[in-house]
């Protein structure tokens, strides 16, 4: 059976990279436009990890992240957050707010997966 990986992010072309990378590593894509869209996607249903950014309309990666955690069901769901933002403040609230890894745009397809495989048991 496939993980299934929710990936968040605003911009299509960078759902779209994620999405080609995981699937190609035989995961199963789940996509949200952004954290509310990404909430609503959490209807119960088994996810592995979550993917999302940080900066994102309606609602950013960081209270997504928080939303998530105060879901029973998802509360120790790995998270990594995908994004632009380098700086150690943004990083340090990330963690805070339970994020298990911290990967910076643009990356390395490798690089993704050797973050999602070491979150994701086997």
């Amino acid at each position: 059976m496939s993980k299934n990986i929710l990936v968040v992010d605003d911009s299509a072309s960078i759902r779209h990279v994620v999405g080609i990378t995981l699937k190609g590593a035989g995961y199963n894509v789940l996509e949200g436009i952004d954290g509310k869209d990404a909430l609503a996607k959490l209807d119960g249903q088994k996810i592995h990890l979550i993917i999302s950014d940080v900066n994102m309309p309606n609602m950013d990666g960081i209270t997504f992240l928080k939303a998530v955690r105060a879901n029973p069901r998802y509360k120790f769901t790995p998270v990594i957050m995908l994004t632009t933002e380098s700086g150690q403040a943004k990083m340090s609230e990330g963690k805070a707010a339970g994020a298990k890894a911290w990967v910076v745009k643009p990356f390395q397809p490798k690089q993704m997966l050797d973050a999602v495989s070491k979150l994701i048991m086997a």
